[in-house]
This record gives structure tokens, sequence and C-alpha cells, in this order.
């Protein structure tokens, strides 16, 4: 049964070229970061947060300049009020 999820993602990376360049190309796209993570969860059922963590670091660490990420899922509404939240991190 599908159910909705809270993803935050924070990703650690090198932006000195951003800042100096102003091109999308010398940092992370944001939107399609966003488009590969909602096409993770929405093409795969899961029975644990943690597998959906893994699946979406994985994602994350095929950009060999992410040096490091943190991915954080909660089931809001799960626990009458109380959202559980399952964090994992990861760095190269």
């Amino acid at each position: 049964m599908p159910q909705p999820f809270d993803i935050d993602v924070e990703v650690g990376l090198d932006l000195a070229a951003a800042q100096r360049s102003d091109v999308l190309a010398d940092t992370v796209d944001y939107a399609a970061l966003h488009a590969a993570i909602i096409g993770i969860v929405a093409s795969t059922s899961y029975e644990l947060m943690e597998r959906i963590a893994r699946d979406i670091l994985d994602l994350l660490f095929r950009d060999r300049r992410i040096v490091r990420a943190e991915v954080s899922i909660g089931k809001p509404r799960l626990l009458a009020g109380a959202t559980p939240v399952v964090t994992v991190r990861q760095s190269r």
C-alpha cells in the first residue's frame, strides 16, 4: 500500500568551482537529483526505510564529486502523531 515519506538528503562536495563559474555543471543538479530520488521511491516496493536510504545513497555516490551524504527517511502519521525517522550516513 502506498504511503507518504519525508526524505531529507544532505550532500557534501567541493563547491569552489561552482562558486567561481556560476555554471550548473560545476555542482549537483538538484532538480535532476530530486527526480531520480522520486523515481527510486516510486518504482520500488520497500519494507524498510533503511533500504530506501541505501538505494538513495547508492544513487548519490555515482557522482564522484560527492564525498559524504546523509539520508533521513521519515514516515509521517505512522505512530499516532509521532514520526519514526531513520538516518543513514556515508563518506568516501
